[in-house]
């Protein structure tokens, strides 16, 4: 696991140009939620990655501390938000004072953590009261086109057992009140098959494996977006828990 975390760091750039950010409300759903504004909230964001959940909190008012232990993806993180503090260190381990915070994050991150381990952090480096939010950004799978898509990514990958648990963790009092929000962005069909490319299990497939599948995948969504933009529909799923 590892491993496949620490992939991204070779393509930080590619990740930060390419990767779907957030739609605004899901950060609506974070504060109905958790309770509380993100205006003058402390926010812990951990595996901030190049920072796509980051900027949208800093920016309606939330003081966040980024933590992410990859090189190449804090470098990137630096270079997109140079006023945002980041430490290195990830879920299980945070470098981060004890009662110090009113919200910890996970961003499309929590499945690289040990939940024995990163609950406990969670909760020491939060206040009372304080909130633990994890999301995630599927593609929208309802949607036909998705549906053929990932049958025909998990067909590729299946003889190498490349799969993603994500789990939430048990024994939390409060438990996980849970929102989705769907949502849906266009961009040119290039910039579809970067993002492709730019998950884990595509960069340790290695350069030569991942163009051949894009190529196919190309000339296959060419006949269903001629006009060379594709509208990529997402469902972000939300958990909240207050600890």
């Amino acid at each position: 696991m590892t491993t496949r975390a620490r992939s991204f760091d070779s393509a930080a750039a590619l990740y930060a140009a390419h990767r779907p950010g957030y739609p605004d409300a899901l950060y609506d759903a974070v504060e109905e939620l958790s309770g509380r504004p993100l205006a003058g909230a402390r926010v812990a964001d951990v595996g901030a990655g190049t920072g796509l959940g980051t900027g949208p909190m800093r920016a309606r008012g939330a003081r966040v501390v980024a933590v992410e232990p990859g090189d190449g993806m804090a470098a990137e993180f630096r270079r997109a938000h140079p006023a945002v503090p980041v430490v290195r260190g990830d879920g299980d381990r945070l470098p981060l004072a004890a009662g110090a915070f009113d919200l910890v994050t996970y961003a499309q991150a929590w499945h690289w953590t040990d939940p024995a381990r990163a609950v406990p952090e969670a909760r020491r480096v939060l206040r009372p009261g304080g909130a633990l939010a994890i999301w995630w950004n599927d593609s929208d799978a309802a949607v036909p086109w998705v549906a053929e898509q990932g049958a025909r990514i998990h067909a590729f990958f299946a003889a190498d057992g490349v799969t993603h648990f994500r789990t939430l963790p048990q024994g939390i009092a409060s438990g996980f009140a849970t929102r989705t929000v769907a949502w849906s962005r266009r961009i040119p069909l290039d910039a579809h098959l970067a993002n492709l490319s730019s998950h884990s299990a595509f960069l340790l497939l290695g350069e030569e494996g991942t163009r051949a599948f894009m190529d196919d995948e190309r000339a296959r969504l060419q006949h269903l977006f001629p006009d060379g933009t594709v509208e990529e529909p997402y469902v972000v799923s939300l958990h909240v828990a207050l600890l």
